[in-house]
């Protein structure tokens, strides 16, 4: 069996080579690729044609939330299985926000408006509301499908009444409820309170023209933007604008790193019909817990944004080589 793996998937290595007579390559080409059974990789990688029109590989896992990066139909057309690792890091990225809200003012009094209730907003939701916050949760696919289990509210009211607004959407161009550019001009101009947005989520989902129209008209106070539209590419007002800026690592805690890869392995094992588990190369992290507070958080967001701010251009060397942080 040959597994092309990126070479920045941390803990994999160990248990995929005690896989009897496996060979593991780092080399994600297409010719890299050609005798592969299983790739599996990030963000960086576009699993499509391109890639694999040519491989014999059965397999496809992503060690991430997203599958942007993946043409899924394709795969699927080609009977190719595909798995990512669904909340892998959401308390890591609930805790970038929450560490964003606390240097921005703090907890007690304000109000946080979420825009996506899944597994990052829900943990958010969850966080803040024990640190004391008010929380307007929107999600309307969540709300079609579970209508009792929030009390939910508008875009136009989260406009209208929050002070922090963050958004934890995939990012969607068509359907019922297209995220593309959701927090766009005709937002923005809506928002009364002049918040503090936030991105962590993905980065077209804000459009980065209206949050600096937002900025330049005091409509917006302030902007903290871990994805960026056109990354790792970055729109050089928007960064010099941002009071928090960082490359795209909100999710980036050990534990969640682990998680990922365990839910990849699991994947991958579970495809292959292997009698064994296959465990990721570290210990598996705790439950997640129900509330935190605010000694919980100390991860040093400024220095991240400053890091980036200074060498914008590294920002794939800061995301591959990123010391990951612990979570609350």
């Amino acid at each position: 069996m040959k597994i092309a793996v990126d070479p920045n998937i941390p803990f994999i290595d160990t248990p995929l080579r005690s896989i009897h007579g496996a060979e593991i390559t780092h080399d994600l080409t297409p010719a890299g690729v050609r005798d592969a059974d299983a790739v599996i990789t990030r963000t960086r990688t576009r699993c499509d044609a391109g890639l694999l029109s040519e491989s014999r590989c059965s397999f496809v896992g992503t060690a991430t939330i997203g599958t942007d990066h993946i043409d899924i139909p394709w795969c699927e057309n080609h009977g190719i299985r595909v798995a990512n690792a669904p909340g892998c890091n959401a308390p890591a990225v609930a805790q970038w926000v929450l560490e964003a809200v606390k240097r921005t003012g703090g907890f007690e009094g304000r109000t946080l408006g979420v825009i996506g209730a899944g597994h990052v907003g829900s943990i958010l939701i969850r966080w803040a509301r024990g640190l004391g916050m008010r929380v307007l949760v929107n999600d309307p696919p969540l709300q079609d499908a579970s209508p009792d289990l929030y009390d939910y509210s508008t875009l136009d009211e989260i406009a209208r009444e929050a002070d922090i607004i963050t958004v934890h959407t995939p990012l969607t161009k068509s359907g019922a409820h297209p995220t593309y550019h959701l927090i766009g001009d005709e937002f923005v101009s809506s928002l009364r309170r002049r918040p503090l947005v936030v991105n962590a989520a993905r980065g077209p989902v804000t459009d980065p023209r209206a949050l600096l129209r937002g900025l330049r008209e005091g409509l917006i106070s302030d902007v903290a933007i871990d994805c960026w539209e056109g990354e790792p590419r970055l729109d050089p007002d928007l960064l010099a604008a941002a009071r928090f800026a960082t490359p795209h690592i909100a999710g980036y805690s050990r534990e969640g790193k682990v998680r990922a890869t365990q839910m990849v392995l699991d994947a991958f094992a579970d495809h292959f019909g292997l009698t064994e588990r296959l465990l990721a190369d570290a210990p598996m992290p705790k439950p997640v817990p129900e509330t935190i507070t605010e000694a919980d958080l100390d991860y040093d967001i400024e220095a991240d944004t400053r890091r980036l701010k200074a060498s914008p251009d590294t920002f794939e060397a800061q995301r591959n080589h990123y010391a990951l942080r612990p979570e609350p």
